[in-house]
């Protein structure tokens, strides 16, 4: 197994000294011409292709998950990974083994000639091969950023989901989300169905889809959800599955449970509602508002801009205790947008330095942060793993409230916080 994860290793490495992660060049025609050479066939495979802000990785996850209940099998590549880079690539809810993955990083290297791709489109077009070698009843592709010209967007979808639709990657999107979500309906095919969970949708979106012919499917008309305590109740159609716990935290899940339900629907009318809510109620996924540790709780979650801090917001105002945030982001974020709707959720801020490309020293996200309404000035640290160990010892050393006896830690800001702190935890348990 060392040797297949050095193979491994060593095409990653040959694959950032000539694609580095931090290059970014949108467009379609390097990797049409890759496919091309490699000449790929997914037999009867049906491919789904989910696009949007916030959402998306949960929205495959549920897919996945009712593929699994099923009886089907399913291929889900997604993006960025948290602990292992197999992570990225899974078959029937498991990593696909790092040879195997090499092998296909390995079977593009070998084609694309002089062709330059990107990291992401190198990457992209494994998933692509792999699908092809596994052949898996569904296909499930999580598009990298926007929709229109993603790498993943190189193959038509039969079905296409968009989940939300906030301010991110503004620089190679749009200012606005009605210029946002004009980008994501890029991957929305004529005659094919087009799922859109976002209920308060941007202007034009609906005419953008409609446009291109897709068979629409909206949030509210065609498709709802409601939560009655901790249950969720789903509308597909005229089809009602009730009363069932999504398998992923938060009430926000309601939507993109909905809109997963509504996509194994369309792959796969005949689902029953019992494979569909059994199969939402199993679907799981690192870093979602994930508890990772007690004494104190650490829960981690991969917020990183101003829809999933609201979100986040939301979830915290719901659990009792003090809390405590180790924060970490990335340059181009709207430091601003994601601290102010948590900014009275906190006792103390701990800043950490993101030591990745674009990442922000903790001085430099604290300098962010300085004129917001954050409460008790933030601690910069050095890392993840400082800014980690100084919260836990706060929470152990600080004298708490009289009414407040429980504490809990936030990591979140980034993917890379996220993973920084699962790597840290999985070290210290397996230590």
């Amino acid at each position: 197994m060392t040797e297949f994860r050095a193979s491994l290793d060593g095409m990653l490495r040959r694959l950032e000294q000539h694609a580095p992660q931090a290059r970014i060049d949108l467009g379609l025609d390097r990797v049409r011409q890759v496919l091309e050479r490699q000449r790929l066939d997914f037999g009867e495979t049906r491919i789904v292709s989910v696009a949007g802000t916030n959402g998306k990785g949960s929205t495959v996850a549920f897919i996945e998950a009712i593929a699994a209940r099923a009886g089907l099998s399913a291929l889900a590549f997604t993006s960025p990974h948290l602990v292992s880079f197999g992570e990225r690539f899974r078959y029937r809810g498991q990593a696909l083994p790092d040879d195997e993955i090499a092998s296909a990083l390995h079977a593009v290297e070998r084609v694309r000639g002089d062709i330059q791709l990107t990291w992401f489109e190198h990457i992209t077009l494994a998933g692509f091969e792999l699908a092809a070698r596994r052949r898996p009843d569904w296909l499930i592709a999580e598009v990298g950023m926007g929709g229109r010209l993603d790498a993943v967007n190189a193959v038509d979808a039969d079905v296409a989901v968009i989940t939300s639709i906030g301010l991110d990657h503004q620089r190679f999107l749009g200012r606005t989300r009605a210029e946002i979500a004009k980008e994501k309906c890029g991957i929305a095919r004529a005659g094919r169905p087009a799922i859109v969970a976002e209920k308060k949708r941007p202007e034009g979106m609906l005419e953008t889809l409609e446009a291109v012919g897709a068979r629409v499917s909206l949030a509210s008309r065609d498709f709802d959800w409601r939560w009655r305590s901790e249950k969720l109740n789903i509308r597909v159609g005229n089809r009602e599955i009730a009363g069932f716990s999504p398998g992923l935290a938060g009430r926000h899940q309601g939507g993109n449970a909905a809109a997963a339900a509504a996509a194994g629907l369309a792959l796969a009318p005949s689902l029953s509602n019992r494979e569909i809510s059994e199969g939402l109620a199993a679907a799981r996924l690192a870093g979602r508002f994930q508890r990772v540790a007690t004494s104190p709780d650490i829960i981690v979650d991969v917020a990183h801009n101003p829809a999933a801090a609201r979100v986040l917001a939301a979830q915290l105002a719901r659990l009792p205790g003090e809390k405590f945030a180790v924060f970490a982001a990335l340059e181009d974020k709207d430091i601003a947008g994601i601290v102010r709707p948590l900014a009275g959720t906190f006792r103390r801020w701990f800043a950490a330095t993101l030591d990745v490309p674009r990442g922000l020293r903790a001085t430099q996200l604290i300098a962010r942060m300085r004129r917001l309404p954050a409460g008790r000035r933030p601690e910069a640290l050095e890392s993840v793993s400082d800014a980690l160990a100084a919260a836990r010892k706060a929470c152990e050393t600080e004298r708490p409230p009289a009414d407040s006896a429980a504490r809990t830690i936030i990591v979140f800001g980034s993917f890379y916080t996220a993973a920084a702190a699962l790597k840290i935890l999985k070290q210290s348990n397996s230590g």
